[in-house]
């Protein structure tokens, strides 16, 4: 497909008017909001990448956005991987999309960030920005003047979620995640239709266990999540997990790369036929926390997709000396949703998210 470049260098001032440009024309028409102006943007059949830059007083860093306009009309569906930098199974489920995604086949306009994170990916750093020890997943919506991570967030919760008609945020186990593929959207019941779509989506990614999160917030409230943020924001949002533990696993690569096609053929924006067979779904709508009540370390042989009871023992922590400081019972029935999979803990971080009926 013709792919066109800005260059990385440009001055701020540009940047700025180049996330204008970004988004100009592309859907020739269609919006999710009415009233959108646009001046600039690839043509049918064309994709247009950039890099945002964002600034603070000592780091800088970058946004990559591609936007893939479809030869026919059609919605804005946007796929953000890398939030967190250390999930490997997203961004590179996303690297081949980009590659695959035929414009002349598309309805639409698929607009991809395919790693949010950029200096936690190459700063191989575990759920935080390096530069300024934040978790772009807990700053939304951001701040325009803020540090490089509040700024990435604002960026994305100004110029990209508007402009969308499905905000799908993709995410894996961490490096000390041990995690059950699932895909979840928040139930926010006072917006109907909104949320018929994200459960329809939900669903159509076909795999075998599907959340449901409570939606709890207020209109003014800040969201923290990306995709919880674009949920506020009237935006049908959900996300896909898959992967753990730091690692590339095929398979989870192999599972999002086909949900988003699912998706995107729900959508009636691409034709897809490798549905293979249904998967018996199981939904889940309760969630249980269980928080590491002190630093130590971690023994535990559950695993997650593990079916567990109330009471159940669920493993112990000791201190460096090997002394047995604490056990983990379990607060309810369900299924390990995901848990802590590796030795070292500390106190208040979850050690378990069990899900149940």
């Amino acid at each position: 497909m013709p792919v066109r470049r800005f260059p990385e260098g440009l001055h701020p001032y540009v940047i700025t008017h180049c996330t204008i440009l970004l988004f100009a024309l592309f859907l020739n028409g269609v919006s999710a909001q009415e009233n959108r102006s646009f001046i600039h943007g690839p043509e049918p059949g064309e994709r247009l990448d950039t890099l945002l830059r964002v600034y603070d007083s000592g780091n800088t860093a970058s946004l990559p956005v591609s936007v893939i306009r479809g030869k026919q009309k059609g919605p804005v569906f946007t796929v953000v991987a890398g939030i967190h930098g250390y999930e490997y199974p997203p961004i590179i489920a996303v690297q081949q999309l980009m590659a695959e995604i035929d414009p002349d086949r598309l309805s639409g306009t698929l607009v991809v960030i395919p790693i949010a994170n950029t200096p936690a990916f190459y700063g191989r750093s575990v759920f935080l920005n390096p530069q300024d020890s934040k978790n772009l997943n807990r700053v939304f919506p951001g701040d325009k003047a803020g540090s490089v991570t509040e700024q990435i967030a604002y960026r994305i919760s100004e110029e990209i979620i508007p402009v969308s008609d499905v905000f799908l945020d993709i995410h894996a186990g961490d490096a000390n995640e041990d995690l059950l593929p699932f895909v979840c959207y928040y139930d926010k019941r006072d917006a109907p239709q909104q949320n018929e779509l994200a459960r329809r989506l939900t669903a159509a990614a076909g795999f075998e266990y599907n959340v449901v999160y409570p939606y709890n917030i207020t209109p003014d409230e800040a969201a923290e999540y990306a995709f919880k943020h674009a949920t506020q924001q009237g935006v049908p949002s959900l996300s896909i997990e898959a992967g753990k533990l730091g690692t590339v696993q095929e398979e989870a690569v192999t599972m999002t790369r086909e949900a988003v096609y699912r998706m995107l053929h729900e959508m009636q924006m691409y034709p897809y036929s490798g549905t293979g067979e249904k998967t018996q779904q199981q939904w889940f709508g309760k969630q249980s926390y269980i928080k590491c009540p002190q630093q130590g370390i971690f023994y535990s042989k559950v695993k997650s997709g593990d079916r567990i009871a109330k009471g159940q023992y669920l493993g112990h922590i000791t201190d460096v000396f090997g002394n047995r400081r604490a056990d983990i019972t379990s607060p309810a029935d369900g299924i390990v949703l995901y848990k802590v999979g590796t030795p070292p803990v500390n106190a208040g971080e979850t050690l378990f998210c069990i899900g149940g009926k």
